[in-house]
């Protein structure tokens, strides 16, 4: 497994713009209080696990060295931990880790997904950026995408249809026309798993390293398509969906992954105050680049591809929202 810690030069121009420590770096960054990290889905997931990697290791790097309690908030695709925030104090103590599909659709669905992640939160910073694919039980013989667009009906489960999981089956199923049965309410990556093994789910879409490494060994499943341009030595010869579709369909997934460059990103109240998101960038990004933490990643197995600071997460958001305008109504058709 590869585990890349370059930065990005982006983030170098960033890092170039940073300032002096502003005041709340110069004492205790909690007053004694504990903080805590709030994961958008059920234990045991993807997520969760960063979520605790990242935990374990960001405190020694904020003043003070509070401890961070790490505890799991899912429902609704992690929308449900990202509106605890409108609660959660102001002194940025209190940080959420979400699925970032929720971005996406809240410009695709904004009276549904009511949270402007323009205005509503500061972000702190990505972890990794993800490589995500769909794979298909043995059982049902799909081992190309002309095989899935064979098929009378496969099923797939997600935590919502706001998920990034959601996102990926519905692009196989309303651009390519896959007779794909997306079902909703799974507690996480942990639940969709296991209803694979008993034949409740035909595959499933989600990040490459969700897919159990013994599936792939044991050829149990197979991994049949790239959805997100992000990719790992370990899915050389796995064709792009890029590869299967015209000019116009190739804007619309673009629109539809780019938030898979921002993985596992973590984020605050706007509420908090400026120099307090500075700390937590600061603290975040030096976390990510330690000996400590990678040592972490190393030994849990999770791969860190192209991590984002808070700034950059920003800037990626924004030009989300300023997506041409005749574009949105296509893209958010694409993922009904």
């Amino acid at each position: 497994m590869r585990i890349d810690w370059r930065v990005t030069p982006a983030a170098l121009a960033v890092a170039g713009l940073m300032g002096a420590a502003g005041p709340a770096q110069a004492q205790d960054f909690t007053g004694g209080k504990n903080m805590r990290i709030v994961v958008g889905s059920s234990a045991g997931a993807g997520f969760d696990a960063f979520g605790r990697m990242v935990g374990r290791h960001l405190g020694a790097n904020i003043p003070g060295k509070p401890s961070i309690v790490v505890s799991n908030m899912p429902g609704a695709g992690s929308l449900k931990a990202v509106q605890s925030l409108k609660a959660a104090p102001a002194d940025g103590t209190y940080m959420v880790l979400f699925n970032p599909g929720a971005v996406l659709n809240s410009l695709l669905q904004p009276k549904k997904v009511k949270v402007n992640f323009t205005k509503e939160v500061h972000f702190i910073g990505s972890a990794t950026a993800d490589a995500r694919v769909c794979h298909a039980w043995h059982t049902t013989g799909v081992k190309t995408l002309q095989d899935l667009l064979k098929r009378k009906q496969f099923t797939t489960g997600h935590t919502g249809n706001t998920a990034a999981t959601y996102i990926d089956a519905a692009i196989l199923k309303n651009v390519f026309g896959a007779k794909i049965k997306q079902i909703v309410g799974y507690p996480g990556a942990t639940e969709q798993r296991l209803a694979v093994e008993r034949g409740e789910l035909d595959g499933d879409c989600g990040t490459w390293e969700s897919v159990p490494a013994n599936w792939i060994k044991d050829k149990k499943t197979t991994i049949f398509i790239r959805i997100s341009k992000v990719n790992v030595p370990e899915l050389k010869g796995v064709p792009h969906v890029s590869e299967f579709a015209n000019a116009e369909q190739k804007k619309i997934i673009d629109l539809l992954t780019t938030h898979n460059l921002m993985f596992r990103p973590f984020i605050v109240s706007s509420k908090v105050p400026m120099d307090k998101v500075k700390v937590l960038r600061d603290a975040f990004w030096k976390t990510i680049q330690s000996e400590p933490f990678r040592a972490d990643a190393k030994k849990s197995k999770r791969g860190i591809i192209d991590p984002l600071r808070g700034e950059d997460l920003t800037k990626l958001v924004a030009n989300l929202y300023a997506a041409p305008k005749d574009l949105i109504p296509k893209a958010a058709a694409a993922v009904k």
